[in-house]
C-alpha cells in the first residue's frame, strides 16, 4: 500500500508507469531500497555500481521470468497480481538465480536456458514454491501503454477498486483460477511462518476462508506490514485453489 493510502494498482494506473522501491518505498519483500540499505547494496554489486548516484526513477524494476508459464506469474511470493510484459522488454532486461538477496554469482542477458537449468536442479534446496524462481531486473521505464501485455488478477478482486483500476489503465486484464486459504491449513501455517501468522489467519477469515481481497482489507486496517506478509506467503504456500483441487 503506498503511503498516501492509494491501493498499489490505483497509484500505478493513476502514474501510468511502475515504479521501483526506491520511489514509492512500498514492497512485498524487505524495505531497504535507499543509499547504503540491502537493496542499494546489492544493486551496486550486480550493476559495478552503475546506479549508486542514479535517479531512484532510472533503477531497475523487478520482476521475475515466468518461464514454467504459471498463470500466477513467474513469483508468486511478491504478491496475488502481476503485470505481464510483452516480448520486447526482454532486451533491457537481466536476470540473476537465485533472488539478488541471496547474492547470485548466475547471471544472464537474453539467454536464460543456464538459469532455467540452474532452477530446475535447486541444488540449495529453495522453497519451491515461493523462492525458486529468476529474478528480473527491467531497466528503464516500465510503461502501461507500451510494455505492459496484461494486467494478471486474483478473482477476489472482481467488482472492486482493484478491477476499477485495471479497466482504467486501458490495458488487458485476465484473471487467474485464484487464491483461498481455508482454515483447514492452519496448522500448515503455524509451522510455516509461526503461530502470530496462524493467529492472523484465523482473526480476519470470511467463512473459513481468506482471499487476498480479505487480506488487503485486513493489512489496510488489522494488522501490522510484517504479519500481513507472513499471511500472504501462507496464502501463496497453500491456498491456491487450483493446486488445493488437484
Amino acid at each position: 500500500m503506498p503511503s498516501d493510502g492509494m491501493g498499489t494498482l490505483e497509484r500505478i494506473v493513476l502514474d501510468g508507469i511502475y515504479r521501483s522501491q526506491f520511489e514509492t518505498a512500498t514492497s512485498n519483500g524487505g524495505l531497504t531500497a535507499y543509499p547504503g540499505g540491502d537493496r542499494w547494496l546489492w544493486e551496486s554489486r550486480m550493476f559495478g555500481q552503475a546506479y549508486d548516484a542514479a535517479d531512484p526513477a532510472l533503477r531497475p524494476k523487478y520482476g521475475a521470468l515466468n518461464h514454467l508459464g504459471d498463470p500466477v506469474g513467474g513469483s508468486r511470493r511478491f504478491g496475488s497480481c502481476h503485470l505481464r510484459l510483452h516480448g520486447d522488454a526482454h532486451r533491457r532486461t537481466t536476470f540473476c538465480y537465485p533472488d539478488s538477496h541471496y547474492r547470485p554469482e548466475h547471471f544472464a542477458i537474453h539467454d536464460c536456458t543456464a538459469l532455467i537449468a540452474l532452477a530446475a536442479e535447486n541444488r540449495a534446496g529453495l522453497d519451491p514454491l515461493l523462492d525458486n524462481y529468476i529474478e528480473a531486473q527491467v531497466h528503464g521505464v516500465v510503461s502501461l501503454e507500451d510494455d505492459v501485455d496484461a494486467i494478471v488478477l486474483d478473482p477476489s478482486y472482481r467488482d472492486t477498486p482493484v478491477e476499477a483500476a485495471a479497466t482504467r489503465s486501458g490495458c488487458r486484464i485476465e484473471w487467474h483460477d485464484g487464491f483461498r486459504l481455508s482454515l483447514d491449513r492452519l496448522a500448515e501455517c503455524a509451522q510455516f511462518r509461526g503461530q502470530a501468522a496462524a493467529d492472523a489467519i484465523e482473526r480476519i477469515a470470511v467463512d473459513r476462508i481468506v482471499t487476498p481481497a480479505v487480506l488487503g482489507r485486513a493489512r489496510d486496517g488489522t494488522l501490522d506490514y510484517q504479519t500481513a506478509k507472513w499471511v500472504w506467503h501462507c496464502m501463496a504456500r497453500f491456498g491456491l485453489a487450483r493446486e488445493n483441487a488437484d
